[in-house]
């Protein structure tokens, strides 16, 4: 069954919090050690530190996005997913956290293998090309779909490796990591749970969080 989420309290500049964060603020635990990687104007932060009172830290590629983030009182530094996140320590966080940003990435897969390193978990969102609106406008049209969560046009696009719930999932096991939690949803907050069945989630699911850990070692 599709449950709806709550809205929260933003940041101030955009009504409520985003559907996405919700579901990331409900994997948190309280006071853990977050990091939010591409933490855009602080949102997330802010809500995790509300709700969760984590001791939170993020990294923003965009100048002025990080001073609007020091303006607000959050711990965050200017930095790029792709050539930073191999300066930090191993488990340096309880969570690393990507937020719709994986898709915008150079190399993903070294991307999350860095999340799954520096953080206990890793939890990640992105928009699923795979929803049935991002079909169809294929099918019908053969240009490259525009949807809620697929604003910007193709030549306007920050994403450079548009992927499906199921080609995500793929990469999951490519970085020898294991899903604890996912659940597909869209841009108003209805939940579609991922268990073993993707083929549902990928047709119906806007977008998707997943939190991962690394794949434990069996004892030989």
């Amino acid at each position: 069954m599709q449950k709806d989420l709550p809205p929260a309290p933003s940041n101030g500049s955009s009504g409520t919090a985003r559907a996405d964060h919700l579901l990331i603020a409900e994997m948190v635990e309280p006071g853990s050690r977050v990091i939010d990687v591409g933490c855009g104007d602080g949102a997330l932060l802010q809500l995790l530190a509300a709700r969760k009172a984590v001791d939170g830290r993020g990294i923003e590629i965009a100048p002025d996005r990080v001073k609007a983030c020091v303006a607000h009182g959050l711990s965050v530094i200017m930095g790029d997913a792709d050539r930073d996140l191999v300066d930090y320590p191993d488990q340096a966080f309880d969570y690393a956290i990507l937020s719709l940003t994986i898709q915008a990435t150079h190399e993903p897969r070294t991307v999350l293998d860095n999340l799954l390193r520096i953080g206990r978990q890793a939890i990640v969102s992105f928009p699923n090309f795979g929803h049935w609106r991002v079909r169809a406008q294929l099918l019908l049209t053969g240009r490259m779909p525009m949807t809620e969560a697929l604003p910007e046009p193709w030549y306007a696009t920050p994403d450079a490796h548009h992927c499906t719930i199921k080609d995500f999932v793929g990469l999951v096991r490519l970085v020898d990591a294991e899903v604890a939690e996912a659940v597909a949803f869209s841009s108003k907050g209805q939940r579609l749970p991922i268990k073993t069945s993707l083929s549902l989630q990928n047709l119906f699911g806007e977008k998707a969080v997943f939190r991962l850990a690394r794949r434990k070692r069996r004892v030989q």
